[in-house]
């Protein structure tokens, strides 16, 4: 079945999840999370493989669950629901969410472990220029640039360096939000999460050959 829009009642059940972020709403609304967030969602992703999950791997919507151990809110769900394209953490992602915020599409390099981060430093340090044209671009195709950073130059770098606001993100990614409107619920969605992708590929390809997928040397 291809993506025809999120579901009337998308935004409606987020909004209440704000309100009352309880098992009981959960479970008394759950078949609306079924039928107007969670299928559609992947009925998007599975539109959107062909293009872009070629050498990544299938669409994947992420569990609705959060994962409180280590957190000070014990809220059990989360308050929007995000699906993604990507080979492994890190390394360039076609992201996608819908909640009370509406649309957000993405990507980049959301999270980057120590390996990684050694490896988008040493890209930068050597070639930062690069980047710094695919994140101007983006830019100037309404995304905004975001991502965790040093209040200080990372180890082993000048303060002075000319990619030093570069070196000292954690974390890179791009993002652009569309407010909730009549169009989340039809195929115009579609449109503007393929454009956006599209738009994305430089920065995506970018993190894929110059960081690449977590190595895990332990």
């Amino acid at each position: 079945m291809s993506f025809q829009g999120f579901g009337e009642y998308a935004i409606d059940f987020y909004d209440g999840l704000v309100v009352d972020n309880s098992k009981s709403y959960w479970d008394a609304n759950k078949a609306t999370y079924e039928s107007d967030v969670k299928a559609p969602m992947k009925a998007l992703l599975s539109e959107l493989e062909p293009e872009f999950a070629e050498g990544l791997g299938p669409g994947k919507v992420f569990r609705p669950f959060r994962d409180v151990r280590f957190a000070k809110d014990k809220s059990p769900y989360k308050t929007h629901c995000g699906g993604v394209i990507e080979a492994g953490r890190g390394g360039g992602a076609y992201y996608v969410e819908v909640g009370p915020d509406g649309l957000r599409v993405g990507g980049g390099c959301f999270h980057l472990a120590p390996d990684q981060l050694a490896r988008y430093r040493q890209a930068v340090d050597t070639g930062g220029a690069e980047l710094r044209a695919i994140l101007g671009t983006l830019r100037k195709q309404g995304f905004a640039v975001e991502g965790d950073q040093m209040r200080t130059a990372p180890r082993g770098f000048a303060k002075d360096h000319e990619q030093i606001d570069l070196l000292r993100h954690r974390s890179v990614y791009a993002v652009k939000v569309w407010e909730p409107d009549d169009a989340l619920h039809g195929r115009e969605t579609f449109a503007r999460v393929r454009k956006a992708w599209q738009q994305l590929r430089p920065f995506n390809d970018w993190a894929r050959h110059r960081v690449g997928a977590h190595t895990d040397s332990a």
